[in-house]
């Protein structure tokens, strides 16, 4: 799958916040297959122990996977915020690619769709290549377009809900209107199976954290949700039936025996 220009063979994108700890967290990016981490500016704290900061340590570890990484704006509430992290995080990571998150509502950590949209184009004019966290609203796809970005991240449900895909309707729409532009479910998936029905409505990817890091065993949950977000790739590209209002046998009845 190639987003702006960078192939990843992989299609699942993995958080790198709430593991019970550093060894596990390394396990579980192992076990999942993904070419690439999620992670925050704000992700480590900043105090030094022993000389070394928490941060310095968990950078480290990200290098030592071997895997690319993708910063994101996690917890800006304004545009002007979101593109100072932004810039701060280029220098860090020496990356232009960002996820851009803008948050519009503390409860449900909806998307501020109209910030998330100007601090877009800011971005794409300052060289960024954006990976929009937002909804399954259309005409806000539309718009992030138009802003320069090449590829869409609709939520599934709210951050960390594990509520699955909360609008089908409205992600298969979305879908079928950019044919052409990478879509990755971002954020909501609390199952396997969630992720394999997104892939299988033609999905290009799924991003999440939660359902992995807070399960019982992450990596035990990492190696499923590689194997589900596989077969739901593997079902679409098979070309799934189409689901029928009356039975339809499977068993000829042509040549049947008769007593």
């Amino acid at each position: 799958m190639l987003f702006y220009d960078t192939e990843l063979r992989s299609r699942l994108m993995l958080g790198t916040a709430q593991y019970p700890s550093p060894d596990v967290l390394a396990e579980a990016v192992r076990a999942s297959g993904t070419e690439l981490v999620t992670v925050s500016l704000r992700r480590e704290g900043s105090s030094a122990q022993g000389g070394v900061t928490a941060g310095q340590s968990f950078w480290s570890l990200i290098r030592g996977l071997g895997v690319r990484v993708l910063p994101n704006t996690a917890g800006c509430h304004s545009v002007r915020e979101a593109v100072t992290t932004a810039q701060m995080a280029r220098e860090v990571f020496g990356t232009d690619w960002i996820k851009l998150e803008v948050i519009g509502e503390s409860d449900t950590l909806t998307p501020d769709v109209f910030g998330l949209v100007e601090a877009a184009r800011i971005l794409t004019e300052d060289g960024f290549r954006v990976f929009p966290y937002t909804t399954e609203d259309l005409v806000v796809a539309e718009r992030l377009l138009r802003a320069g970005c090449e590829v869409l991240m609709p939520w599934g449900a709210p951050i960390g809900s594990g509520r699955g895909l909360n609008n089908p309707w409205a992600l298969r729409a979305l879908r079928a209107h950019f044919p052409e532009v990478p879509l990755v479910v971002d954020a909501g998936i609390g199952l396997p199976s969630q992720a394999a029905a997104a892939m299988e409505m033609g999905y290009d990817a799924i991003l999440l954290n939660s359902a992995v890091a807070q399960a019982g065993d992450p990596v035990a949950m990492a190696r499923a949700f590689r194997l589900a977000i596989e077969a739901g790739q593997a079902a679409r590209l098979a070309d799934p039936m189409e689901p029928r209002e009356m039975a339809s046998p499977s068993t000829p009845v042509l040549g049947r025996a008769f007593v």
